[in-house]
C-alpha cells in the first residue's frame, strides 16, 4: 500500500485518539493494540516516516495513560500466590496430568504385586514396620503409630522428612527428568503398597478416613514436586528457541516457584498428621470435611483456579510479568 493511502485509510481514526482521549481501560487497550498494528505496518515499509514517528508519539501517549491506571493496590507477595504461581501452573497443566497418571500407574502396580506376592509387602515397607502394623492391628489398634510419639516432635520430623522428599523429587530433574521419574516410582510403589495391607485387612475404608486426613494435602505435593522436577528435565531435554543454559535457568526458577507453594502445603501436612490424624475414632463427618476439604484446596488451586483465570484472559508473559485484563496493566 502506497504512504499516501494508508494515512488517508487511517488518519481519521487517529486524530479521534489524539483529540478524544478516554478513560475506560478497555477502550484504551483496543485503542494501544491498533495503534501497535499501525505502527508494525508503518515499520516495516515507511521505517524512515515522519508517519511512523507520529504513530509510535500517540501509542506511547495512550500507553502512558494506561500505565497511570495500573493496579497498585496488589502486592508482590499478593500478586505471587494470586496471579502470578497459578498461570505459571496452567502452562505445565498436561506435563502435571503426565506426572500423576505415571505415579498412579506405580501405585497400582504396587498394591497389585503385593497382591500377588506376600514378600512384596516386606520388602517394600520393612520387615519391622509390617510386624508392628499386625501387632497394632490384633491389638484392635491399627493406626497406633501415629499415637506414638510426642505430637511437637513427630511435627518436626514428618515436616523436614516430606519436604526432603519432595526436595529430591524436584532437584532429581536435573537428570534428564530421570531422577524425579524414579522418585515418582519408588513413592508410588510404597503408597500402593501401605495401601494395600490394610484393605488386605478389612481396613480399607477405615484408612482412608484416617491416613489420607494429612495424605490428600501430602501425596498430591509428593506428585507436583515430581512434576517441578520434570520442568527442570524438560528444560534441558527441550531447550526450544532458547539456549540450553538459558532454557535451563527459566525451568529451574519455574520449578523452584512450585516449590515454594509446596512448603506450606507440606507443613499443613505435618501439621495434620502430628496433631489430628492420631484422633483415629473422629467423627465421620468431621473427617470427611477434612478430606474434602484439602482435595477442594488441591484442585482448586492447582487445577481449577488457574484455568479460570487463564479463561478471564489473564497472562503470564514471556518476561514474567502477569497480564491483567480491564487495565492493561504489566505487574
Amino acid at each position: 500500500m502506497r504512504e499516501s493511502l494508508f494515512i488517508k485509510k487511517n488518519l481519521s481514526r487517529w486524530k479521534q485518539y489524539q483529540e478524544e482521549p478516554i478513560d475506560d481501560p478497555d477502550e484504551m487497550a483496543e485503542r494501544f493494540v491498533s495503534l501497535l498494528d499501525d505502527l508494525s505496518y508503518a515499520k516495516t515499509f515507511y521505517s524512515f516516516s515522519k508517519v511512523t514517528r507520529y504513530i509510535n508519539g500517540l501509542a506511547a501517549g495512550i500507553y502512558r495513560r494506561i500505565y497511570q491506571h495500573r493496579k497498585e493496590e496488589v502486592g508482590r507477595f499478593q500478586l505471587f500466590f494470586k496471579y502470578e504461581l497459578p498461570l505459571l501452573f496452567r502452562q505445565y497443566h498436561r506435563l502435571l496430568l503426565f506426572t500423576l497418571v505415571f505415579f498412579l500407574a506405580f501405585c497400582i502396580l504396587g498394591a497389585f504385586s503385593s497382591a500377588h506376592d506376600e514378600t512384596f509387602v516386606r520388602g517394600v515397607l520393612g520387615d519391622e514396620y509390617v510386624n508392628m502394623t499386625e501387632r497394632n492391628i490384633a491389638n484392635n489398634n491399627p493406626f497406633g503409630v501415629y499415637k506414638d510419639t510426642n505430637p511437637v516432635i513427630m511435627f518436626f520430623g514428618i515436616a523436614a522428612n516430606n519436604i526432603t522428599i519432595s526436595f529430591f523429587c524436584f532437584v532429581g530433574g536435573i537428570f534428564l527428568g530421570l531422577g524425579s521419574l524414579y522418585f515418582m516410582a519408588q513413592n508410588g510403589v510404597m503408597v500402593g503398597v501401605f495401601q494395600y495391607l490394610f484393605f488386605a485387612h478389612g481396613l480399607g475404608w477405615k484408612s482412608v478416613l484416617v491416613i489420607w486426613i494429612h495424605g490428600m494435602l501430602e501425596i498430591p505435593s509428593i506428585v507436583i514436586a515430581g512434576c517441578a522436577g520434570l520442568i527442570l528435565g524438560k528444560s534441558l531435554l527441550f531447550p526450544g528457541t532458547r539456549k540450553r543454559l538459558d532454557s535451563l535457568r527459566k525451568g529451574a526458577k519455574d520449578g523452584i516457584k512450585i516449590m515454594v507453594m509446596l512448603v506450606p502445603v507440606l507443613t499443613a501436612a505435618a501439621i495434620l498428621e502430628s496433631f489430628v490424624t492420631r484422633h483415629t475414632e473422629m467423627p465421620l463427618v468431621l473427617s470427611m470435611f477434612i478430606l474434602l476439604a484439602s482435595l477442594s484446596f488441591m484442585l482448586g488451586y492447582f487445577i481449577f483456579y488457574p484455568i479460570y483465570l487463564h479463561k478471564k484472559g489473564y497472562r503470564l508473559q514471556a518476561n514474567g510479568k502477569v497480564f491483567i485484563p480491564g487495565t492493561f496493566s504489566k505487574l
